[in-house]
C-alpha cells in the first residue's frame, strides 16, 4: 500500500504504578471496538476507553522529513479491556501498557489499525497510561488513500480532517473524544516547530537542536491538534486583550507572503467581532500560521493554518472570520459525530456572512437571499440532506447550512437568535453536540416551536419553497462578493476526505 525508508518505533509505558492493570478474577475481559461506528467513518476512533491526555515528545529533521519519538496517553477504560485500539498509521516497534511491555499487531485489513494487547487486562473505570515511541518517514504515508502529512520546502506538517493525527501520533482519532495536550518537537536550529496552545518551553536540547514545547489544556478533538516544521518568520506577543498571540509565514511563500501577514494579523479584530456575536472567545491563546505546500485552510484549535489559495483573493480576510468562528463552533463546541458537519461549516459560513455586514460587503439577509436564488430548484445541491448528513464538505454543508441559520433568524428575531447562539456555546462549551440538541435549545431559548423550520432545512431533500428571510422572491447581493464566498467555500473543502 505504501513504501517506507525508515522504521517507525511506538512506544506506550505506564507512568502511573498503582496496580490497576489487575481485573478481578470474576471478570471476563474483552477487547475494545476498532471503531465506534461513526455514521460517515464507521471504523473512527475506538472503543473501551477514554482519553484524558496526549503527551507527544518528538524529533524531526527537515532535511530527509524523519519523525520520531514517544507518546503517552493517558486515559480510563469504559470496560474491562483483555485488548484495544489505536490509530496510528507509523511503524511500531514497542508498546508499553502500565508497568509491562505489551503485544502489537497491525490489522491487516487496515493499516491505520493497532491492536494491543497489555500483559494484563485493564480494569473498567481505572487509569491506566499508554507510551508509543516511533520513527519514520511521514510523507510516505497514506490514510484512507490520502496524502495527510505534507512536505514543505522547509520542512512538513500535519493538518486535514476528518483523518490526521495518525500520521504523527497514535489516539483516538474521533472527535466525541477530547483530551489535554503537551506536544514538544526537537528541530534543527533555524527551524521552527509550532502546535497548539501556549508555549511552554524552548530550549537548546543538544548543539544545534531546539525543543520547542506547547501546552494545550483545554479540551481538543484528535484532528484539530497539529504541527508545522519548518523555517518561519515566527512571531509571539499578546493581543490587544492580553491573550498570548502566536503568528507563523512560511518564508517560502514569496510574493503571498504580504497579504498573508496583513490578513492574518486582522485575527484579534475579527476574533473580537465574533466574540459580539457569539460570546467570549474560548481558549487562552490566539494567532495563526501561512504556509505553503497546500491550498486550504482548517480551524486548528487556537492557531488556524492557512494554505496557498487565500492570498489572491478580493477579500482573504473571510477566511480568516470563517475559521475563527470554528473556535467556538466546530473547536469548543464540537460534533459529537462527523453527521452533525453542519454544526461546524453551517455556523462558519455565517460568521462570514457577519463579517461580510460588518464591513459594508453585503448584509446577512442580502447574502442569504443570494446563495438561496445561486441554486435552481432542481440542482443536486438541495438533495443534499445536512442532519443527518452524508457527506462532510460539499457546498450544502456550508450555505445550506448557513441559510437554515438565517431562516432561523427570520423565524425568532434578531435578539432571541442571537441569544441562541451565545447559550449554546456557554451550554456545551468544550464538549461535543447533535443537531437534535441544537434544535431543542433554540426552541427553549425562543420559545418557539422550530421542528418544521429545521426538518424543511436540514432534512427534506428539496428546496424550500421560500427563501431564509421567508419570502419566495429574493434580493441579490453583489454576484462578485457571492461567488468570491462560494469560491472560498471550494478552496476550504478541497483538502478533506
Amino acid at each position: 500500500m505504501r513504501k517506507r525508508t525508515r522504521v517507525a518505533v511506538v512506544t506506550v509505558a505506564s507512568g502511573l504504578a498503582l496496580g490497576l492493570l489487575c481485573a478481578p478474577a470474576n471478570a471476563e475481559p474483552s477487547p475494545g471496538s476498532p471503531g465506534l461506528g461513526d455514521p460517515i467513518y464507521k471504523g473512527a476512533g475506538n472503543g473501551g476507553y477514554d482519553v484524558e491526555h496526549y503527551g507527544i515528545r518528538l524529533a524531526y529533521q527537515p532535511s530527509t522529513d524523519e519523525l520520531s519519538g514517544h507518546t503517552t496517553i493517558r486515559a480510563t477504560a469504559t470496560q474491562d479491556l483483555s485488548q484495544f485500539n489505536l490509530d496510528f498509521a507509523l511503524k511500531v516497534t514497542s508498546v508499553r501498557v502500565g508497568d509491562a511491555p505489551a503485544a502489537f499487531r497491525v490489522d491487516p485489513a487496515d493499516k491505520t489499525e493497532l491492536v494491543v494487547t497489555p500483559s494484563r487486562p485493564v480494569q473498567k473505570d481505572r487509569p491506566f497510561e499508554v507510551v508509543v515511541a516511533y520513527a519514520d518517514v511521514p510523507s510516505q504515508v497514506q490514510v484512507d488513500g490520502v496524502q495527510v502529512w505534507h512536505r514543505t520546502a522547509t520542512g512538513g506538517l500535519s493538518v486535514g480532517q476528518p483523518l490526521s493525527a495518525e500520521t504523527w501520533y497514535p489516539s483516538n482519532d474521533h472527535p466525541s473524544d477530547k483530551a489535554t495536550y503537551d506536544v514538544s518537537v526537537a528541530v534543527p536550529d533555524g527551524t521552527t516547530a509550532l502546535s497548539n496552545g501556549i508555549l511552554s518551553g524552548r530550549a537548546h536540547e543538544r548543539p544545534g537542536w531546539t525543543r520547542w514545547s506547547w501546552r494545550a489544556g483545554q479540551p481538543m478533538t484528535s484532528y484539530l491538534a497539529f504541527i508545522a516544521l519548518g523555517r518561519f518568520e515566527y512571531h509571539e506577543g499578546a493581543s490587544p486583550r492580553g491573550l498570548p498571540y502566536y503568528t507563523a509565514y512560511d518564508e517560502s511563500l514569496g510574493e503571498r507572503l504580504p497579504i498573508a501577514k496583513q490578513t492574518i494579523e486582522r485575527t484579534p479584530e475579527v476574533t473580537d467581532f465574533l466574540a459580539t456575536k457569539f460570546g467570549a472567545y474560548p481558549f487562552d491563546s490566539i494567532g495563526g500560521v501561512a504556509t505553503s505546500g497546500f491550498g486550504f485552510a482548517i480551524e486548528n484549535q487556537t492557531r488556524s493554518v492557512y494554505g496557498t489559495s487565500f492570498w489572491d483573493r478580493p477579500n482573504p480576510d473571510w477566511v480568516v472570520a470563517h475559521e475563527q468562528a470554528h473556535q467556538w463552533f466546530g473547536d469548543s463546541v464540537s460534533p459529537a459525530n462527523w453527521s452533525e458537519m453542519w454544526l461546524n461549516e453551517g455556523f462558519a459560513t455565517y460568521a462570514e456572512w457577519l463579517w461580510s455586514e460588518h464591513n459594508g460587503r453585503g448584509t446577512a439577509a442580502e447574502l442569504a437571499d443570494a446563495f438561496y436564488a445561486r441554486y435552481p430548484a432542481d440542482d443536486p445541491f438541495w438533495q443534499l440532506v445536512l442532519s443527518p448528513g452524508t457527506k462532510l464538505f460539499a457546498a450544502a454543508v456550508y450555505e445550506r447550512g448557513a441559510m437554515t441559520l438565517h431562516a432561523l433568524r427570520t423565524e425568532v428575531g434578531d435578539d432571541a437568535f442571537f441569544r441562541i447562539l451565545q447559550t449554546w456555546h456557554l451550554s456545551k462549551r468544550g464538549a461535543n453536540a447533535t443537531t437534535a440538541e441544537f434544535v431543542a435549545h433554540a426552541e427553549r431559548v425562543s420559545r418557539k416551536p422550530l421542528d418544521a423550520l429545521f426538518k424543511q432545512w436540514l432534512s427534506t431533500p428539496a428546496k424550500p419553497p421560500v427563501g431564509p428571510n421567508g419570502s419566495a422572491t429574493t434580493s441579490v447581493a453583489a454576484p462578485a462578493v457571492v461567488a468570491d464566498m462560494a469560491k472560498l467555500h471550494q478552496h476550504l473543502a478541497a483538502h478533506r476526505h
